[in-house]
């Protein structure tokens, strides 16, 4: 996939979702630019629709099908915020949808995905198991299948993110995400490098599940094991052949890794300064751009809170 090809992508998918998309805020940190000393944005994407970044690239894959969304069954894998952003997307388009998920699934999100109208299934207990099973279910079955992150489609609606950082903030200075299978900032980093070379990308990671970090050091996708972690939208493996590793290798400046510690108090501050709710996954990248090296980064800095499902459990835990 060439570079040209990506940012058209994702050119079209800007145009394409926004009847179904909102352009979330980018909001002021006072007390985060304090912490840290530079200018700090938080893009709120836990108040998308569906509460997380993921409907971007679903709503996007799913419309570029066309009729097949809604004369095919429709097949994906997801640990949760995916899964739910197909179901959405599906319900648009009058389709309907199998949801693979982990057996370890938040029961916050799997209860979503059933409430907006999609079959929810278990297998294994890595995303990288479940993604596998759903793809040779959907082939097996004639069902279209809707990567989570191995899709240009999906991989341009993300990137629409980084328009409109550009739009809301056009002097902003580095972005800010974590990285599970990489979509979200392959398709922010696809967009933002061309169309503004001076943004450092920095990339973001639990310690407990850092396998595309893991993976552009090594140079190769890397197949390795993962701990329990509070950010389980980003826990896991990733596909061998996904069109994810490419950008990440060459785009990403710059990759810091966290504690659960460290997650659970950003998602605690996130709660107390800021009055809403955030999910593991957004505290990686509040938890990364306080722990993030003096002189790593510069102001101004646009933190993407990817979104606030989290369980009450867990919640609670955290506070």
């Amino acid at each position: 996939m060439g570079t040209t090809t990506a940012i058209e992508a994702i050119g079209n998918a800007e145009t394409r979702i926004r009847p179904f998309v909102r352009e979330t805020y980018l909001e002021v940190s006072p007390y985060l630019s304090k912490t840290i000393g530079l200018d700090v944005h938080l893009k709120l994407e836990n108040l998308q629709h569906t509460g997380s970044f993921k409907l971007r690239g679903a709503v996007n894959k799913i419309l570029s099908l066309g009729n097949a969304a809604a004369t095919t069954r429709v097949v994906t894998a997801s640990s949760g915020n995916h899964g739910a952003a197909v179901a959405f997307a599906l319900r648009q388009v009058g389709g309907e949808g199998i949801v693979f998920v982990p057996e370890n699934a938040s029961d916050a999100k799997v209860a979503a995905i059933r409430r907006l109208g999609a079959e929810v299934r278990f297998h294994g207990t890595d995303s990288a198991v479940t993604e596998a099973h759903a793809r040779a279910f959907a082939e097996a079955e004639g069902g279209v299948y809707v990567p989570p992150y191995n899709d240009i489609d999906v991989m341009a609606g993300q990137g629409t993110l980084g328009v409109e950082i550009l739009r809301q903030l056009p002097e902003v200075r580095t972005v800010i995400a974590s990285v599970g299978g990489g979509g979200l900032i392959a398709g922010i980093a696809t967009y933002l490098k061309a169309a503004a070379p001076r943004v450092k990308i920095i990339g973001c990671s639990p310690q407990a599940s850092r396998v595309m970090a893991a993976s552009v050091a090594a140079g190769r996708v890397l197949d390795l094991d993962s701990d329990n972690t509070l950010s389980d939208g980003t826990a896991g493996g990733v596909e061998p052949d996904t069109i994810t590793f490419a950008p990440c290798r060459d785009l990403v400046d710059h990759w810091i890794d966290v504690s659960e510690a460290e997650i659970a108090q950003a998602m605690k501050l996130f709660v107390e300064h800021h009055h809403m709710l955030c999910e593991g996954a957004a505290g990686v990248a509040i938890a990364a751009a306080i722990k993030a090296e003096r002189g790593l980064i510069e102001g101004p800095v646009a933190i993407v809170v990817c979104g606030g499902n989290v369980s009450i459990p867990v919640l609670k835990g955290i506070l």
